[in-house]
């Protein structure tokens, strides 16, 4: 009888996935409770200022 590994890649897939979603729901977890919606504000701001200053020194 010869034995197969063929069901070990769909558990290791499987295990990725699982580990994928652990960490989504981390950082949704974190950005939504716990002051991480406002260190996401301040981020977004910041690359919108340096954004808006580039695109003007761009036109002069």
């Amino acid at each position: 009888m010869k034995r197969t590994d063929s069901g070990q890649a769909t558990t290791e897939y499987a295990l990725v996935l699982i580990g994928a979603a652990v960490i989504a729901l981390l950082v949704v977890a974190w950005a939504t409770d716990g002051g991480g919606a406002g260190r996401i504000g301040e981020l977004f701001d910041t690359v919108m200022s340096n954004v808006l200053s580039r695109s003007e020194t761009i036109e002069e």
